[in-house]
């Protein structure tokens, strides 16, 4: 029998539980925190907003149940990860695989999410990573799209591309670890200042936005010993439509709301992320003039309009150089 188990029943989580069994004919045994409340609209309608649950996925209340397969996904809030770690350290898990389906850093170590599992779980299990672009109502519509799968294992890499290729997301090998899961992380960030240029009405300097985050991030990269050129992949820049223009996407819609001086309300992975980059970039002396500014922005409610018109003030440079 064909099984996986599912960690997180969020948005994004579901639908990895659903496409898995939908497109690559997985049964699903899924867990959440019975007290959450995706978890408790599932397990009353067996429906979300976005889709409904096949028949194959089995809703379970204690993690241990999900934790008799052989291959897990985990989808939760970066910052919850850390304790769920030490959790499932409790558990027997030799030899089992885990797919970490989240894009963030930690916000009071800046640690990524591979880094995190590998220092909290003593035991000999598989780790890799999940990046790139796609929403779950463009999945829903039969709107296909491109992931990046990455591990320090390439038997891994391979093993969960095989499993969950299909016609509706093409995998591709990952070759930076490190690289894809920073430039993960940072998109959500750019999508923050992308939004705040929608609520502002400055549409044309998303453009330039585009062209000088993805440089930013490869230095941020670089510094964690990734490639800089992976920020041009799908983890990081291959998925700027999905998250500096889609009206799906929680980091744009908080940067809009936030610029209009409104509430958004909900998970906002980029805001922690650029709390836990701004750490790093002042310790180490990384030049990071857009996270810089977005981080006077939200956590020191300096005035955006100004804060923005005060990066045209800086040095005059090369537009490319080696980083």
């Amino acid at each position: 029998m064909k099984k996986i188990g599912l960690i997180g029943c969020g948005r994004w989580g579901t639908f990895l539980g659903w496409y898995a069994s939908a497109y690559c004919g997985f049964d699903v045994d899924m867990y959440d925190i019975p007290t959450s409340p995706n978890f408790i609209e599932l397990k009353e309608t067996r429906k979300n907003p976005y889709l409904s649950l096949r028949d194959n996925m089995t809703l379970f209340e204690n993690v241990s149940e999900v934790l008799q397969n052989d291959v897990i996904i985990i989808s939760i809030g970066c910052q919850h990860f850390r304790g769920l770690c030490r959790e499932l350290n409790q558990y027997d898990l030799s030899g089992k695989t885990f797919l970490l389906a989240m894009k963030g850093l930690e916000e009071d170590t800046a640690e990524y999410m591979h880094q995190i599992m590998k220092e909290e779980v003593k035991q000999d299990i598989h780790v890799a990573v999940l990046a790139g672009p796609g929403h779950v109502q463009d999945y829903m519509k039969g709107v296909p799209s491109c992931v990046v799968v990455d591990s320090d294992e390439e038997e891994t890499k391979d093993k969960i591309i095989k499993m969950f290729s299909s016609e509706l997301i093409r995998f591709y090998y990952g070759a930076d670890l490190v690289g894809n899961q920073i430039g993960a992380a940072m998109k959500n960030v750019i999508g923050i200042a992308a939004g705040i240029l929608d609520g502002l009405e400055w549409y044309g300097l998303k453009g330039a936005l585009m062209a000088r985050a993805p440089i930013e991030v490869g230095r941020f990269i670089k510094h964690f010993g990734g490639n800089p050129r992976t920020a041009y992949g799908l983890a990081h820049l291959g998925d700027y439509e999905a998250t500096l223009f889609s009206a799906y996407s929680h980091n744009r819609t908080f940067g809009e709301k936030f610029a209009r001086g409104e509430d958004f309300g909900k998970l906002a992975e980029g805001v922690p992320t650029l709390k836990a980059v701004k750490l790093i970039a002042d310790k180490e002396g990384i030049d990071m003039p857009i996270c810089q500014a977005l981080y006077k922005g939200v956590y020191e409610k300096a005035d955006i309009k100004s804060t923005i018109r005060g990066m045209f003030t800086r040095d005059v440079k090369q537009e490319f150089v080696d980083w």
